[in-house]
């Protein structure tokens, strides 16, 4: 009996593109003996099988079971067609695009295992070669213009395959089989380079024979270098080198905030972290963010970070990165170990174009290292921690403080299709969310919108977004908040194209980002813990337990940490002591403290500021558990004034005392009803830590106990309000869930007392993940 023959059409959706995916299928087909094709659409990528119903059968299992690591199958549909009688082969067809697509976009993918070693080996014609790639690993997202993802759709179609590449791209055996960057030194990117005050040769001959040899000696020789990586430029110095770290913070006005660094490999990292093999996983990741771990006594300087005991680490990202070290290596006493800072002014995106870095950059850096290969998309490195258990058992999990290179554009998928709708985000650590059928997209970090500049940035995400998932917004959410950027581009840009917009408070859009996450649609409750949101109230807000309904499209603020004032508004973040005065100030108006005066300056300062208070002038009320930190370093004489945001509640945070955290030692504190709303009492708090500052009580220890006892009284306030509402569930988010000692505590205290909590984990908690919750919000509202 003849076996039976069939034809099977299956149409591939998700990150199928740019992956390796349309190769590997090429394999499984020719290994299987099925003739057909399969090739990019708009729709994904379509495959066509013909042959025996049994070998079908199997290419169908193992089609999924045997993807390539980068891809991302979210679909798989299959439809059985009449015969092809006159088919011989299986082959790979040209691309097909159309208008409106639904293919996911791959991140850019850090160097891999593979490229690595063919770069060390010096009988590889790639040989030490800066721009190696495949299937596997390279730049995608960065390059590329449009979907279907193709060579000629990416800024590497100006660069002709050499046929030595022609064969490795053509050739169905080898890892580059269809890789669209692939490149090697006859056909590819040149490198140059180029030093301050010295004439630009551009890439001779002679100047790319010894771009890295001079880029290497400028990082000797102590100097500072400019250095095109994947998505921009950064600059870069020894971090070994105290001379450098320091110049390099007086250039860039950067006198505290922590640097991130490079090392050449995992060896070298544990020689200056202790690393879990949890961090060491996430190092190694095809994503390559900056980890964020914990230093070894004695590893590096303090100019590093000053205020933190961990560091951010980052291996090699790109094979230039990877060249650099192993330059540097070959002529190193020690191992090279590289601060990889953004290449930017304070406040600026990070520079894009080779002109443009030699232009901003020039007051920063003394030379520059550069090459021909075209970024599109601005996109600075990811930066991510690891949260241990209280307990220390179980498995660490990642968290963002930063979501960009090698994560963007990943959708967060929603349960059902629905309208695109673009959430505008926030002011501070901008980013911008598109939906498009049942994904969101969160794009990249932008930065703080204070300026023309990254205000121009953030237009080009938005922008971005659009085209490359060929769709536009219906609608826009914003912030309540008048005088955000964001709101103003939402409202000009609703007006000049007729879209609805809708105003969605900053808390409330914190909600439904981690429920959204979460795939929790049902009633629950949040915990939003941060620095600032304005409240429908006119207040600033920022300690806040909301409850929300995303299915029934409603909200409503059921609790708070108590009211305080601000002195000087925005000026009382960057001083944080005018925040401990006026709490001192309530503590004394209750009765629970005495006056007392400062001296000299001080003691001016701090009269003009009580003379705000007596009269009300400039001091907005807020409830910001952010701000309740920042007071409580300052009162500890942590940190009375900020050169950076978050830097007083970092110090607080790691001088806490780990042992008395273990022992979970902490102060019970009353949760009231005042105005409608839970109310926590912060003040009751904040004088306990006066106090026990008075009674000379180790830094160490309030630390701990401030923290042990503000996640306690929050976890209690959540339990009220949940049993009044009615719920089970309690999301955590807000910038204060990046401390690591309240994302460890409060998902504890949340589940001794019955409840279910529920944290990020795509997405920072802080304001960079909001805007997916505008977007998820807004989409409901349309429906």
């Amino acid at each position: 009996m003849l076996p039976l023959i069939i034809r099977r059409v299956f149409t591939a959706t998700g990150q199928v593109q740019g992956v390796g995916f349309r190769p590997f299928v090429y394999r499984l087909a020719r290994e299987e003996g099925l003739t057909g094709s399969v090739g990019n659409t708009s729709d994904g990528v379509r495959v066509e099988v013909q042959g025996e119903s049994s070998r079908v059968g199997r290419f169908t299992v193992r089609l999924r079971k045997e993807a390539p690591p980068l891809a991302r199958v979210v679909s798989l549909d299959a439809e059985d067609k009449p015969l092809l009688s006159d088919e011989k082969d299986f082959v790979i067809t040209a691309s097909r695009g159309r208008a409106g697509h639904n293919v996911l976009v791959s991140p850019d993918v850090g160097i891999c295992a593979e490229c690595l070693a063919d770069m060390c080996d010096p009988a590889n014609r790639r040989y030490a070669y800066p721009f190696a790639n495949c299937t596997n690993c390279g730049p995608r997202y960065t390059i590329t213009r449009v979907t279907p993802y193709d060579r000629a759709t990416t800024t590497m179609s100006c660069f002709p395959l050499c046929p030595d590449c022609a064969v490795e791209y053509a050739n169905p055996a080898d890892r580059r089989f269809h890789a669209q960057p692939i490149a090697c030194p006859v056909c590819g990117p040149r490198l140059w380079f180029v030093e301050k005050g010295v004439p630009e040769s551009g890439p001779t001959a002679e100047n790319q024979r010894n771009a890295l040899a001079r880029a290497g000696n400028t990082l000797l020789c102590g100097a500072i270098l400019a250095f095109k990586g994947l998505g921009g430029f950064q600059l870069v110095c020894s971090a070994r080198d105290v001379s450098a770290l320091r110049e390099l913070r007086r250039r860039k006005s950067r006198p505290h905030k922590p640097f991130a660094l490079m090392v050449g490999d995992v060896a070298v990292a544990r020689s200056l972290c202790d690393l879990t093999p949890e961090h060491e996983a996430l190092l190694q990741s095809p994503e390559k963010p900056i980890v964020l771990c914990p230093r070894a006594s004695g590893g590096l300087p303090a100019e590093v970070g000053p205020d933190m005991k961990s560091v951010g680490l980052m291996l090699p990202c790109t094979p230039l990165h990877a060249a650099l070290f192993d330059w540097l290596a070959a002529r190193a006493v020690v191992p090279p170990v590289l601060v990889m800072t953004s290449g930017n002014a304070v406040g600026e995106p990070i520079c894009l174009g080779n002109r443009e870095a030699v232009t901003r950059l020039a007051d920063m850096a003394d030379a520059w290292l550069l090459h021909d290969r075209d970024i599109l998309s601005r996109v600075d490195d990811s930066v991510l921690a690891l949260q241990p258990t209280m307990s220390g058992a179980g498995a660490a999990a990642p968290l963002f403080f930063r979501r960009a290179r090698g994560y963007v554009p990943t959708p967060v998928f929603l349960p059902d299709d629905g309208p695109c709708v673009l959430g505008a985000g926030a002011e501070l650590k901008s980013a911008v969310c598109l939906t498009r059928g049942p994904a969101a997209f969160v794009g990249q970090h932008i930065g703080d919108l204070e300026n023309p500049a990254t205000l121009a940035f953030y237009e080009e995400v938005a922008v971005r977004l659009e085209t490359l998932l060929e769709t536009q917004p219906k609608a826009i959410v914003c912030d309540l908040h008048p005088d955000f950027l964001s709101t103003r581009y939402a409202i000009a840009r609703a007006a000049g194209e007729g879209l609805q917009v809708m105003r969605l408070q900053h808390h409330a859009a914190h909600a439904a980002s981690v429920l959204a996450e979460n795939n929790c649609y049902e009633a629950a409750l949040v915990l939003c813990i941060d620095g600032a949101g304005l409240g429908g109230d006119g207040t600033v807000w920022g300690g806040e337990v909301i409850f929300m309904d995303i299915a029934a499209a409603r909200w409503q603020r059921v609790g708070r940490l108590a009211p305080f004032p601000l002195p000087g508004g925005d000026a009382a973040t960057r001083e944080p002591w005018r925040i401990a005065l006026a709490l001192r100030e309530r503590c004394s108006a209750q009765g629970l403290l005495p006056s007392e005066q400062g001296e000299g300056s001080q003691a001016r300062a701090e009269a003009a500021v009580r003379e705000m208070l007596a009269r009300n002038l400039n001091c907005p009320l807020t409830s910001s558990c952010g701000r309740l930190f920042d007071a409580v370093a300052a009162q500890l004489n942590l940190c009375r004034a900020t050169t950076y945001e978050g830097q007083a509640a970092v110090r607080l945070e790691e001088v806490a005392d780990a042992a008395l955290l273990a022992n979970g030692a902490c102060l019970p504190l009353p949760v009231t009803e005042s105005d409608g709303l839970l109310t926590l009492d912060s003040i009751a708090l904040f004088n306990r830590v006066v106090m026990a500052q008075r009674d000379n009580e180790p830094v160490a220890a309030i630390a701990a106990w401030f923290h042990a006892s503000l996640a306690r009284g929050l976890a209690d306030m959540a339990a009220r309000a949940a049993r009044a509402c009615g719920v089970g569930k309690v999301g955590l988010s807000g910038g204060v869930m990046q401390n690591a000692i309240m994302a460890r505590l409060l998902p504890r205290f949340l589940e001794e007392r019955g409840l279910t909590p529920l944290a990020h984990h795509a997405l920072p908690p802080g304001d960079g993940g909001l805007s997916l919750g505008q977007a998820v919000w807004g989409r409901r509202m349309l429906q």
